[in-house]
């Protein structure tokens, strides 16, 4: 037990630190979203650059904001300094991380981006630093002690600054109204590409993988449907076709205990009103989501005019590889 003993004193570590970073947060945090909204709508970019771990944290927080619809790049800093300072361009914003602000390589670096950027964000745990005093804006991600037994190991100060980026990525998410769809676009493969790109009627079960019965019909022979579908649920029509109600197994088990007459009741006696649907366009994203905030097992799929369809079961999504 002394491992998991340890790992659980590393997670307190790093949770206390996160806690301190986000008390801290301040005007400073809106300051830095609202200089790099202007640099991103003239179509320039943002211009990541760090050393060492603090390197390997920029690249993830590029990744994130390139994801999300902010266009980034990595520079390194050495290489930097041999030529590759060609990927700055006029009106890019600079994003440049080191815990301790006195990164050698990073510091020689600053002048000539200056040159280029009107917009340095530093993330670092020292404001007072070289890197503080030339930054336009300081995103502070001191923590009060690394997870390293030595407190020298960059552990609870790289995630501070991971969480700080993603913080700045998903504010400028928000901020510049990006939408599934234009997250969709740049997850064009793996589960998050299918389930953004996919669409309910594409993914359901239909015909007669779809149970549906009118309100008459009785439990008994509901639960036939139900068999001969090899669903879980049926969905319940008024004699317009309508969808009025739903009924699932596990409501028959419930009901079972305290109503030996339930298999002659109708439908429309046991059935649950206004069940959850979801339209036959929506995407499958949508779906995913209404399975991860309620505790259904089946999805209605309904049309315009509120007739079921077609089924989504929450089996089914693993296999079609959107979870």
């Amino acid at each position: 037990m002394k491992h998991l003993s340890r790992a659980q004193e590393v997670f307190a570590i790093e949770q206390a630190a996160l806690a301190a970073v986000s008390a801290r947060l301040g005007t400073e945090f809106d300051r830095a979203v609202e200089l790099l909204l202007p640099v991103l709508n003239a179509r320039a970019k943002v211009v990541v650059v760090g050393v060492g771990k603090s390197g390997n944290i920029g690249r993830k927080i590029a990744a994130t904001l390139s994801s999300t619809g902010t266009i980034a790049v990595v520079l390194d800093s050495v290489d930097a300094l041999h030529g590759d300072l060609g990927i700055v361009s006029e009106g890019d914003a600079v994003i440049a991380l080191s815990y301790s602000g006195e990164s050698e390589e990073l510091i020689q670096l600053l002048p000539p981006l200056k040159r280029f950027s009107s917009v340095l964000i530093a993330l670092t745990g020292n404001s007072k630093s070289s890197l503080g005093r030339e930054a336009t804006v300081v995103l502070d991600c001191q923590v009060p002690q690394e997870a390293c037994r030595f407190n020298l190991a960059p552990t609870s100060s790289t995630t501070a600054m991971l969480a700080m980026g993603d913080a700045l990525a998903l504010a400028l998410m928000d901020a510049r109204g990006f939408t599934e769809r234009d997250f969709a676009a740049r997850h064009p493969a793996g589960a998050i590409g299918r389930s953004l790109w996919v669409r309910i009627c594409d993914i359901m079960r239909r015909g007669d993988r779809n149970a549906v019965a009118a309100g008459t019909l009785t439990v008994r022979d509901a639960l036939l449907v139900m068999t001969r579908a090899k669903s879980g649920s049926v969905g319940v029509v008024d004699a317009e076709g309508r969808l009025v109600g739903v009924f699932t197994d596990g409501d028959l088990r419930r009901r079972m205990s305290v109503d030996e007459a339930i298999l002659s009741r109708p439908l429309s006696d046991v059935m649950t009103l206004r069940p959850i649907t979801i339209d036959e366009n929506a995407l499958a994203v949508e779906a995913l989501r209404i399975f991860h905030q309620r505790d259904i097992d089946d999805l209605i799929v309904v049309n315009s005019m509120q007739e079921p369809v077609g089924m989504v079961d929450s089996q089914d999504l693993p296999k079609l590889k959107l979870m």
